[in-house]
């Protein structure tokens, strides 16, 4: 996927916002959420989640994925972030994008319809395959685990 290759975005509910890139540079397009019907308000309570729906679908290349990352303004103004940042689109899901976020501000968060929840950044893969073998090769870490290489 090159820089300047479009994204196939197709909008499942009609009142849907079209993911944007707020600015050039920005690495992320902005994800909104698509609230119908008596939902024109989701309010998330502190320490709880919701699953908020976007109203797309978008189409990933294959050897890319799409990371749903958490928009820093939410997180810095109010504690809402995204609950399994980043969350991973595959490139053969076809289904509805919906953002987990999780409210960790001391206050009730309302999220409103074509509200910008998260972004979405499209990022190369490496396609491996899994190979089980006897041992693995030696590094001079080893085993040593968490914290093993300083603080």
């Amino acid at each position: 996927m090159s820089p300047v290759e479009p994204l196939s975005v197709m909008r499942i509910d009609a009142r849907a916002r079209v993911p944007e890139r707020m600015s050039a540079a920005a690495a992320g397009i902005d994800l909104a959420a698509c609230l119908g019907g008596d939902e024109e308000i989701v309010r998330i309570a502190p320490g709880a989640r919701a699953a908020v729906p976007t109203g797309i679908a978008v189409a990933i290349p294959v050897g890319f994925e799409g990371q749903v990352r958490p928009r820093s303004g939410l997180a810095r103004d109010f504690g809402v972030t995204v609950l399994n940042a980043p969350g991973t689109i595959d490139a053969d899901y076809r289904g509805e994008l919906v953002v987990l976020l999780i409210n960790l501000g001391p206050d009730a968060f309302d999220v409103r319809h074509h509200q910008r929840i998260a972004q979405l950044v499209v990022a190369p893969v490496a396609m491996c395959h899994v190979s089980v073998v006897d041992a693995l090769p030696p590094t001079q870490r080893g085993a040593r685990g968490f914290g093993s290489t300083g603080t």
